[in-house]
């Protein structure tokens, strides 16, 4: 698939959601052919970003008032694990990039066409609120350092996360129907306005480009912030988790690559102590088969729990803690799981497995990674927990409930 010279801010022609997932697979192997340089920058090569950007990945979430592609978030996880098959740091650059559309929903039109000219642009940083907005006249001063900017070393717009302030410096309440917590906005800026802060050596998903990024009192108006609470658009979009539901595809991607790679490695590989071919040793069948096992069962619940989460919530109807949770759950579970039988086809391969030219050492550092992230935690089960008692979650947004 050729790459395309676009511009950021341009639209192509619309684009359907089965051509974005076929030239997503075609890029699969271009992306697996690039995995060490990747790895190595640390970052996404220019080109690797006009390749994504060229499958048209980065505009699933607009809706068709947009000239969107009108995809669910099955069919776009579907898509991210497609990429991830090639490459983990492009396939989640990829899946924190098409957020666009999605953070589009929560600000006025007016503001969202100003800030999204084109349905291309790749959206980077953190939500958490590790900085300060202060109200000044017509927005906010905004200052802070946010940690893990995934895809901010190319990205066309950033946004952080942050705690309001009124005018004499106090804090705010939360607007949103829990109350209680401080005002949390997310603001919406351009690339130029941050710091981006070279602190991204990792264990795994170098490529990501995850770096720390600060402001130091940069002004944002208020129209370019939104919060989780108080969706524009009214719609089965517009929930907490939104940002979240295409998460599993990386890892499911990523097992599928390494479970491809053992398999195809087998055809000709030979026990060293009994000289039986791999394909006629019974741990080698046992261990494949274990994986495709589980493989087989974490996908289908992340796309099971998503597709009966996007019917209801299209129908109008009103989810239920069992509903709520059961996305969360589905994904927290397909990290692990994941992480878990490439671990032991690491050990399956043995000492060959270490050597960079298998993809195996990088698949394992990769998963390792990325279930740090917050929503692939203990916190995710306790407030799934929570959630189905009748008790607190110590993080609604993850469980798919507001502020």
């Amino acid at each position: 698939m050729p790459v395309t010279d676009i511009a950021p801010g341009t639209s192509r022609a619309p684009l359907t959601g089965e051509e974005i997932l076929r030239r997503a697979k075609e890029a699969a192997p271009l992306l697996a052919a690039r995995s060490e340089e990747i790895e190595q920058a640390r970052r996404l090569p220019d080109d690797v970003v006009e390749l994504l950007r060229a499958t048209g990945v980065f505009r699933m979430a607009y809706p068709k008032a947009w000239q969107g592609p009108v995809m669910t978030p099955a069919e776009r996880t579907e898509v991210i694990e497609a990429l991830a098959t090639g490459d983990a740091s492009a396939a989640w650059c990829a899946m924190v990039g098409m957020d666009s559309g999605i953070f589009a929903a929560y600000l006025a039109e007016d503001a969202a066409r100003e800030l999204f000219p084109g349905l291309d642009m790749i959206t980077a940083g953190a939500i958490p609120p590790r900085g300060r907005a202060e109200r000044v006249p017509g927005g906010f001063k905004v200052t802070g350092r946010w940690q893990f900017g995934s895809a901010i070393t190319h990205a066309d717009r950033v946004i952080a996360g942050v705690l309001v302030h009124d005018a004499d410096g106090k804090p705010e309440p939360n607007p949103g129907p829990r109350g209680g917590r401080a005002h949390w906005r997310i603001v919406v800026g351009r690339p130029e306005q941050f710091e981006v802060i070279d602190t991204w050596h990792s264990t795994g998903l170098a490529g990501s480009g995850s770096r720390d990024y600060a402001a130091d009192g940069i002004f944002v108006p208020e129209e370019h912030t939104l919060s989780f609470a108080n969706p524009v658009v009214p719609g089965p979009e517009a929930e907490p988790d939104a940002i979240l539901r295409t998460m599993p595809g990386v890892a499911l991607g990523v097992g599928r690559a390494a479970l491809d790679h053992v398999r195809a490695m087998a055809a000709t590989r030979v026990d060293g102590q009994s000289l039986t071919p791999w394909p006629e040793e019974y741990r080698v069948q046992m261990a494949v088969a274990q994986a495709e096992m589980e493989l087989l069962a974490a996908r289908h619940a992340v796309y099971g729990t998503l597709e009966r989460q996007w019917d209801l919530l299209t129908r109008g109807e009103r989810l239920t803690p069992d509903d709520r949770v059961s996305a969360a759950l589905a994904r927290v579970n397909a990290f692990r799981t994941v992480r878990g039988f490439v671990g032991r086809l690491f050990d399956l391969v043995t000492t060959s497995a270490v050597y960079r030219p298998s993809p195996l050492d990088r698949h394992l550092r990769d998963l390792y990674t990325m279930c740090q992230h917050a929503t692939v935690q203990d916190q995710i089960l306790q407030s799934s927990g929570a959630v189905l008692l009748g008790g607190k979650p110590r993080n609604p947004i993850a469980v798919g409930l507001p502020e």
